[in-house]
């Protein structure tokens, strides 16, 4: 399945680059709590399903978050600088399931929301 927000914020593929790292995640996300054990571009977050080693990489754009224990396989990336919208960011969720209980649907609903409004501050030299 996949999930979209689209962001109207000021900031390029650097900003992303730069400001967006496994260390930051809970400065974005309030569904997303301590990130430990950081090594390089992974770390384990706790979260709303959990705790789960996370990883991030850099991609066209701006970057890729996975969690590659994750049973659904849930990866998100937020970019911008790309058609069809340059000037906004967009994020966009995977699960590797065409189907969902409504319940986890909701969830992954809500981490983006909670994304979407924590990428705010980046246009402001926030978060």
């Amino acid at each position: 399945m996949e999930f979209f927000r689209t962001v109207d914020i000021a900031c390029d593929e650097s900003d992303l680059h730069t400001r967006l790292t496994v260390a930051s995640l809970p400065q974005f996300c309030s569904e997303i709590g301590a990130v430990q054990d950081i090594e390089g571009e992974q770390g384990r977050m706790q979260c709303l399903w959990g705790s789960f080693v996370v990883r991030r990489d850099l991609i066209r754009g701006g970057v890729r978050f996975h969690l590659p224990d994750c049973p659904n396989a849930l990866a998100w990336t937020i970019t911008t600088d790309l058609p069809p919208a340059p000037e906004t960011v967009v994020l966009h969720a995977t699960i590797n399931r065409q189907e969902h209980d409504p319940d986890f649907i909701e969830s992954i609903d809500l981490f983006l929301d909670e994304w979407a409004a924590g990428l705010g501050g980046l246009s402001e030299g926030g978060a």
